[in-house]
């Protein structure tokens, strides 16, 4: 599938900036400490290859079990109108991803749901983590779903 979600008109304040580079680099060693939870929130450490640059991006994100036993991160951005940069990085290169989960390293491919597997998704993602609810509130955008199939 496609990776297609256009940016909104509307939204929350992006979370960006060196502060959050700086926040981000601090949890990826805690979720790796802490076995992929930080606060209540499962997370695991994404790494993609820069979509221009090339390089390895590495960006924690929080992630949900797929009804199907995978795993599904929201590229909601805290509810801006724009998608975040990993979501661009996985556009680029669905098949060069990988993941830490726990203590584990795992090779995935990255599909973006669309149509009746998204909406199934949608509803057992917001009955699961309301969070993602009210950042969909937030903006004209349809928040992308991203499912991460390991390889």
């Amino acid at each position: 599938m496609s990776f297609d979600s256009r940016a909104g008109t509307r939204g929350a304040r992006q979370p960006n900036g060196l502060a959050w580079r700086l926040l981000n680099k601090f949890v990826a060693p805690v979720m790796r400490r802490r076995g992929g939870r930080v606060v209540g929130i499962d997370i695991l450490v994404l790494h993609t290859i820069g979509r221009r640059s090339g390089e390895v991006r590495v960006t924690p994100v929080s992630w949900l079990p797929a009804a199907d036993g995978s795993r599904l991160i929201i590229a909601s951005a805290a509810g801006a109108p724009g998608n975040p940069a990993w979501y661009y990085n996985l556009a680029a290169h669905p098949d060069q991803v990988r993941i830490e989960v726990g203590n584990k390293t795992i090779e995935v491919r990255a599909e973006q749901l669309h149509g009746a597997a998204r909406a199934q998704e949608w509803e057992r993602i917001i009955a699961t983590a309301p969070r993602f609810a009210g950042y969909q509130q937030k903006t004209d955008r349809e928040l992308p779903i991203i499912k991460l199939i390991e390889q």
